[in-house]
């Protein structure tokens, strides 16, 4: 059995003028435990919005998304949080770091809403992305490739099964990108988290052994929908 399995999985937007239209149209996919794909994409491809579906922060119009043969349709609100909250990792392009907490309370606080907190392990994470000396900086005083860096770690805190990254490189220069890349697919070995990343960078997908075309997997992409004109729509 698949870690991640998609059957008929389809998601709509309304756009202002009420016009209706497909996002997601995603047949069938299927992402192996441990694996490392990549997802290529342009803006308003569904990139965001597939991801979205998968950790359950989104419900679909229909399908079904199965995790660790567990499916997210048959699961309340509350349960799907907490599947994603002891089963996903998910490193956001903007990192969503919280201003108030330092990096370690950062890191504690996504341990908190899964299995339990783990100080030790926490710690241990920051240090292995290289921010051992930063326990106690907040998000401000810290560099994007640093905020960056306890993103990653908060998304291994709860030691998921899976990862999803949405750009997790777009605000960072090239230099940054790439090592901050390398360190997400290191992090993910060394913990046996499978990672599901989405991106439009080419030096990005160039890094990966397996790239899939979004548009061949999502029928709606394919469509040629003008998302460009529906601005309030996910990317």
């Amino acid at each position: 059995m698949s870690l991640l399995e998609i059957s008929e999985l389809k998601k709509t937007f309304r756009a202002p003028d009420g016009s209706i239209h497909a996002v997601i149209d995603v047949p069938d996919f299927q992402l192996e435990e441990k694996a490392h794909v990549a997802l290529r994409g342009e803006s308003g491809s569904g990139k965001t919005t597939l991801l979205n579906l998968i950790a359950g922060i989104l419900k679909p119009d229909s399908g079904e998304i199965t995790i660790s043969g567990r499916r997210i349709s048959s699961l309340s609100e509350p349960q799907r949080d907490r599947l994603r909250a002891e089963s996903i990792g998910y490193i956001f392009q903007t990192f969503n770091l919280l201003q108030g907490y330092t990096a370690l309370e950062n890191v504690l606080l996504g341990m908190s809403f899964g299995p339990g907190v783990d100080r030790d392990f926490a710690i241990a994470l920051l240090k292995r992305v290289g921010l051992s000396e930063k326990l106690k900086h907040y998000p401000r005083q810290l560099s994007t490739g640093q905020q960056q860096r306890v993103a990653v770690a908060r998304a291994l805190a709860n030691r998921p099964k899976l990862v999803l990254a949405d750009e997790p490189t777009g605000n960072l220069d090239h230099q940054n990108s790439r090592e901050a890349l390398k360190l997400i697919r290191e992090a993910c070995r060394e913990n046996d988290a499978a990672l599901l990343l989405v991106s439009h960078d080419r030096d990005v997908l160039a890094q990966f052994e397996s790239v899939l075309d979004l548009e061949k997997i999502n029928r709606a992409a394919r469509a040629n929908f003008s998302f460009q004109t529906v601005p309030h729509l996910p990317a």
